[in-house]
């Protein structure tokens, strides 16, 4: 059985997110947790919190244990991109593309039903 939880639209470019997911993917959801609280980078917080709604929906929702879970699946997804113009010499104008990502997190126990 497996709970997921999906945050769209978050204001970080997706490559920089994955850097921060590829850590964490396939290991225990406390630990991933505690890995994640003690990382500099601004996209790990949101990550945890993440982490951690699966894992209610998991053991509400499911009524697995939350010692049980392991993060199974975990992505970053490019979500919309926001253009904005930069002003540049001789009347010009430059593109700056504001990307977001959306991310999703899968969590389970490895038991098959």
């Amino acid at each position: 059985m497996e709970a997921r939880a999906i945050l769209r639209g978050f204001r970080m470019s997706p490559q920089k997110v994955r850097l921060v997911v590829d850590l964490v993917r396939g290991k225990p959801v406390d630990q991933s947790i505690a890995i994640l609280r003690n990382m500099p980078n601004k996209a790990a917080l949101p990550i945890a919190k993440l982490i951690a709604s699966a894992a209610a929906n998991a053991e509400n929702n499911f009524k697995m244990t939350r010692e049980d879970l392991l993060v199974k699946t975990i992505y970053a997804d490019e979500g919309p991109v926001m253009k904005r113009m930069m002003t540049r010499a001789k009347g010009r104008a430059n593109t700056i593309r504001k990307r977001s990502s959306h991310i999703t997190v899968v969590v389970d126990d490895g038991e098959t039903y």
